[in-house]
């Protein structure tokens, strides 16, 4: 808990003063072993279980998108500021807080999120949602809000020429694989992939920290938890 104490106290500090490659815009744990990509292994056990349900929640995500054929943007998705191109999000948790009506529409991922084990869902540092890139986008460098979590992207469908750079580091993504990451690193995305080849989509969840312990995500969930 002293590292809670820590960082509460010294924040203002700690968000002046980081290095360019890093700067959370809210919230910064001191002390943490940090890192632009983690490896699989940082959480095994909800890597593992992700992947083994890379076609159900594919599926769900092709049902949904049909809905695009018949409007420009359907119920439940929001369009993100982008320098070029679109990017689509569809939230079943937006910043800690459950969206039924989403989660209606994608009720096996939903219930998914409920067995993993590190899943971060009851603070305002919690996300799960299908992410969409459209050829031709580019997502504006930027930086997450705090260091204390590990960002999972699944991927759904992966074209060529689309990259995630955290860091500096590019890294692609693959369909079925998992790919973690520390948002709080400066980051981008791109999908410089050809039209015919249809978007870049991701699932995407946030996951605690590894090193993160227990005591200390208890205590965070009630700092940080939504409404507060």
């Amino acid at each position: 808990m002293g590292r809670i104490h820590k960082g509460i106290r010294e924040q203002g500090r700690y968000l002046t003063s980081r290095p360019s490659i890093q700067k959370p815009e809210v919230f910064f744990l001191p002390d943490l072993p940090t890192m632009p990509y983690f490896s699989r292994d940082a959480q095994k056990h909800d890597v593992e279980l992700l992947e083994r349900n890379f076609q159900t929640i594919l599926c769900e995500f092709e049902t949904l998108y049909k809905a695009f054929s018949n409007c420009s943007l359907p119920h439940g998705w929001k369009m993100n500021s982008t320098p070029s191109g679109e990017w689509f999000t569809f939230y079943l948790v937006n910043q800690g807080t459950c969206l039924p009506r989403n989660c209606r529409k994608c009720p096996r991922t939903y219930r998914l999120l409920g067995s993993l084990r590190t899943c971060i869902g009851n603070n305002v540092f919690g996300n799960a949602c299908i992410s969409v890139l459209t050829p031709g986008t580019v997502i504006a460098e930027h930086y997450g809000p705090t260091n204390i979590r590990i960002r999972c992207h699944l991927g759904l469908k992966t074209p060529s020429n689309c990259e995630l750079v955290v860091g500096g580091e590019p890294q692609c993504w693959a369909e079925g694989r998992c790919l973690l990451f520390d948002d709080s690193f400066l980051h981008t995305a791109f999908h410089e992939g050809p039209p015919e080849e249809g978007p870049r989509v991701i699932f995407m969840v946030d996951l605690w920290h590894p090193n993160v312990a227990a005591a200390e995500r208890q205590a965070l969930d009630f700092i940080f938890a939504p409404g507060r």
